[in-house]
């Protein structure tokens, strides 16, 4: 088994980011908050947060408004300790519009495989719902065989 610890290889970083992405599109908030430290650190879009206690919070209010959310990452690049993704993800909000957000993401791993540090950039966009790409039961992972995000946007 790989081990999901620093420091990476281009395997145990794709693992990693695979494995990010099957516990988010749990949208299960604490699930999801138990991969960072105790004392994460956090920029996301516009938020600044710290540890897990805020963390768990900011998610479940996400997954309040984001519904039916289906997210994809992909390995851009790692080091001994640090993993860049950029990600893509759909959600429909309560009145029933769709959106897609694209984004990045820095991550930056503390000795025991927790994610000390993220910054993430995301920007989102409406579309169509007969334009969504992610189509898999959710909540749930991605399926093994779906290529998750294309390479021609």
């Amino acid at each position: 088994m790989t081990s999901l610890r620093p420091p990476f290889t281009l395997a145990s970083a794709i693992a990693k980011v695979r494995a990010a992405e099957d516990a988010w599109n749990s949208r299960d908030p604490h699930r999801v908050s138990l991969a960072y430290s105790p004392d994460s650190e956090w920029r996301n879009r516009d938020r600044f947060l710290r540890g897990r206690e805020e963390i768990r919070a900011f998610l479940a209010a996400k997954w309040e408004h984001e519904l039916d959310y289906r997210l994809t990452k992909s390995l851009w690049s790692f080091s001994d300790n640090r993993i860049a993704v950029r990600f893509q993800y759909e959600y429909r909000t309560a009145s029933g519009e769709w959106h897609r957000a694209y984004g990045n993401e820095l991550w930056e791993f503390d000795e025991e495989g927790l994610m000390r540090r993220r910054e993430a950039s995301i920007n989102d966009v409406p579309i169509d719902a007969g334009d969504r790409r992610f189509h898999w039961a959710a909540p749930g992972p991605r399926p093994e065989g779906d290529a998750g995000i294309p390479s021609v946007q």
